[in-house]
């Protein structure tokens, strides 16, 4: 039985949903992914390449994993998560707590209305963000609005294997055994049975790159990683 939400439902079901396991998420992440999420936001970040100096935004931050990975490129400059989840960010306040010397700040605030000025940020990031949004061209469209000119955004998201082996692997990992360690280790086997669903619904990578250009975003490139499993999909505004 499907848990997709109705589009008009969507941005309060995930909010409610990301809010019941803000706690667990960090610990799910790892175990489900095998530790591989923060090689991806590695990844993620070097692909942007933030300057000293600069100024980063990570939209849909969640608890923040990107922030520590910003500001150590930024040192004099800052690093933002925004996030419309509060519980989320709150979990997340020991990674801002335990930076030396850095600036990051958790920024209440929608990914479809960023609540900054236009050609504010040098570098913006995102992480297993777009298939949770009810608007994703918007998403991209905000995105650019507030990068400067000459800045890059990076998307890290769900893709789908394209060997047919590997593929029926990851689905019958990803929509049978992920709700189970959702369940044993973040207490909610629901929410991780949407996410599942939400990834089986979510735009290939190609057709992503095109919705990032249709925003704006130019020299647009995609990269496959884990096997397909997951594509960073890069784009800079001129």
């Amino acid at each position: 039985m499907s848990v997709l939400p109705d589009s008009e439902e969507k941005a309060a079901y995930v909010e409610r949903m990301f809010a019941r396991i803000a706690t667990g998420y960090d610990r799910v992440n790892r175990v489900m992914t095998f530790g591989l999420d923060q090689g991806w936001r590695r990844t993620v970040v070097h692909q942007v390449a933030p300057p000293v100096g600069g100024r980063a935004l990570d939209v849909g931050t969640g608890t923040g994993d990107f922030l520590p990975e910003l500001a150590a490129w930024l040192q004099d400059g800052l690093a933002v998560g925004i996030d419309f989840t509060l519980p989320m960010m709150i979990a997340g306040r020991p990674k801002l707590q335990a930076l030396e010397g850095a600036r990051a700040a958790f920024v209440d605030g929608d990914a479809l209305r960023l609540p900054f000025p236009d050609n504010t940020f040098d570098a913006i990031t995102t992480g297993f963000v777009m298939r949770n949004v009810t608007d994703i061209g918007q998403a991209f469209r905000e995105m650019y609005r507030v990068t400067r000119p000459g800045g890059a955004m990076a998307c890290l998201e769900v893709a789908r294997p394209r060997s047919p082996l590997v593929r029926f692997g990851h689905r019958l990992y990803f929509e049978g055994v992920v709700p189970w360690i959702g369940q044993v280790l973040g207490g909610d086997r629901r929410a991780y049975t949407y996410l599942p669903q939400s990834a089986r619904a979510f735009p290939p990578p190609e057709r992503l790159a095109l919705m990032m250009r249709e925003a704006g975003w130019r020299h647009v490139t995609y990269r496959l990683h884990s096997l397909g499993a997951v594509a960073i999909h890069v784009g800079a505004k001129v």
